[in-house]
């Protein structure tokens, strides 16, 4: 590998994920840009490269076995190697989601991409990012899934989609046991939470932009070797899990 930094964001098409790869361009790092839909993925690598970001397309679809596949063999051909992996990719899922009307295909489905789609893209990355010397997973996870501030007297955190909310506090868990089994390895994984970001994932309702949304994203990817691994932050500190 060369020295320069580089990383992989998935769903980096748009929104969030869009940010913190401008965010982590920025730093002088070599930027995948992983995305399913082939014309945004492509627009999104040209705006990149058009801002001074050494910028590359992915075709990523993060459900599915063999696009999976292909990304880490692409990235491994093309440019030897990972230092950095964001797994921002993730959906909501069809509506209503009360525990009481959700249907269980919806649940399965964004199980699929915002838990199953980590693991799979997180191992298939690993053996890239074992060789690094700096090794950062970044999961973005949201406070929805903290099951400590929805038990907590007081706080109101409003009519929450139940597959998408459950999606994140398994990821968390996720989070938490990658960082146990690589404790010995020098790669730092942690959970990050956004905000209530406008994007097209909540129909552009909330209160913080995308590029306030990845600050925490390209905080936990260029934390210092000594630096925390195992937890959930967002810009104001630690998340209760």
């Amino acid at each position: 590998m060369s020295e320069q930094t580089i990383a992989l964001v998935t769903g980096a098409n748009k929104g969030i994920g869009y940010e913190i790869a401008a965010g982590l361009g920025a730093l002088g790092w070599r930027i995948g840009v992983g995305a399913r839909d082939q014309q945004r993925r492509d627009t999104a690598v040209e705006k990149l490269r058009a801002a001074g970001t050494d910028a590359f397309g992915v075709p990523l679809d993060v459900a599915d076995d063999a696009s999976v596949a292909a990304a880490a063999e692409l990235i491994r051909d093309r440019v030897g190697g990972l230092d950095v992996l964001v797994n921002n990719a993730a959906i909501t899922g069809d509506m209503p989601q009360t525990p009481t009307t959700v249907d269980p295909a919806t649940v399965r489905g964004v199980v699929e991409t915002n838990v199953i789609g980590v693991i799979r893209v997180t191992n298939a990355m690993l053996p890239m990012l074992r060789g690094s010397a700096s090794p950062r997973i970044v999961n973005m996870s949201s406070s929805v899934g903290s099951l400590t501030l929805h038990t907590t007297p007081g706080i109101d955190m409003g009519s929450l989609p139940t597959a998408y909310l459950a999606s994140k506090t398994f990821l968390n868990a996720v989070t938490v046991q990658y960082a146990k089994e690589l404790s010995d390895t020098g790669i730092l994984i942690n959970s990050g939470c956004p905000g209530y970001t406008a994007t097209d994932l909540n129909g552009f309702q909330g209160v913080r932009t995308p590029h306030q949304g990845a600050a925490i994203a390209i905080h936990l990817a260029t934390l210092p070797d000594d630096g925390p691994t195992g937890g959930f932050f967002n810009d104001g500190g630690t998340v209760p899990w």
